[in-house]
């Protein structure tokens, strides 16, 4: 018999952070830093320089807690437009996923550790580049890309389920930037960006926490934890979480409370 206090979700926090492109997602990483955690990220925007500004302008000796693995598919411009010569970016990623040198493997990594994918969005992308040169062609070079979109789109969901499954013994921290959908009653909801838009009503469901960073009354930058109108939100420690949390503290404050 199992008891609900050896649950899992004690020891590790498994968080979906949305937000508008330049609201703050990858800087907020620096409170996770300054509350003693190791970040490990997968970083698919090459977009770091303002977390290693906000960890460098508080104590330079904190750069040394985050390791990170740039994964961008280059791209060349041709007589038909930019093309992707070699998509490797995906299967990389795959790759540090299964085992990070000199790190050994992540799912062992423990409390301490938090693996960050930043971001799904531009990783979902790499998914389809990476399905799109494989995928079964006619004679004449033909091919449906809808197969193209569901292969991408299931590739990049199953990487959700081992990031948040029981047996990734580690804490994660996934970004998406947000794409907005008119519902048929006219209404307006925002889900996490992805490739294609079958994907990105699907994602919540894998995490327990979801948050959204956003700039808040008077241009301040903060990170929402209630759910909005537009954006449902979640964390499992509602009846004590605060429904905002300053942006320079917030993710820390929200690993903190979880945990506790």
């Amino acid at each position: 018999m199992t008891s609900l206090a050896d649950h899992q979700s004690k020891d590790f926090v498994k968080l979906l952070l949305i937000g508008d492109s330049k609201s703050g997602k990858t800087g907020s990483l620096a409170s996770l830093v300054f509350a003693g955690y190791k970040l490990r990220i997968l970083d698919y925007d090459n977009g770091l320089d303002a977390l290693a500004q906000v960890i460098k302008q508080r104590d330079p000796k904190l750069l040394a807690n985050v390791e990170y693995r740039t994964l961008r598919d280059k791209v060349i411009a041709t007589p038909i437009g930019p093309m992707v010569p070699n998509p490797t970016a995906f299967i990389e990623g795959l790759k540090l996923l299964d085992k990070w040198e000199p790190f050994g493997v992540p799912a062992t990594w423990g409390k301490e550790v938090i693996v960050v994918l930043d971001s799904f969005t531009f990783m979902s992308d790499a998914a389809f580049n990476y399905r799109l040169p494989i995928v079964p062609k006619s004679k004449d070079g033909k091919f449906d890309v809808r197969m193209v979109y569901k292969d991408a789109q299931d590739a990049a969901e199953s990487v959700l389920a081992l990031l948040t499954s029981d047996n990734f013994l580690c804490n994660v921290v996934v970004i998406s930037h947000v794409r907005y959908v008119v519902n048929p009653d006219g209404t307006k909801k925002g889900y996490p960006s992805a490739v294609g838009s079958a994907l990105s009503p699907l994602i919540p469901r894998y995490f327990n926490s979801v948050a959204l960073a956003q700039t808040g009354p008077g241009g301040k930058r903060q990170i929402q934890t209630a759910p909005t109108a537009m954006i449902d939100l979640a964390n499992p420690a509602s009846f004590k979480m605060l429904s905002t949390l300053p942006i320079e503290t917030g993710l820390g404050t929200f690993f903190e409370t979880v945990r506790s």
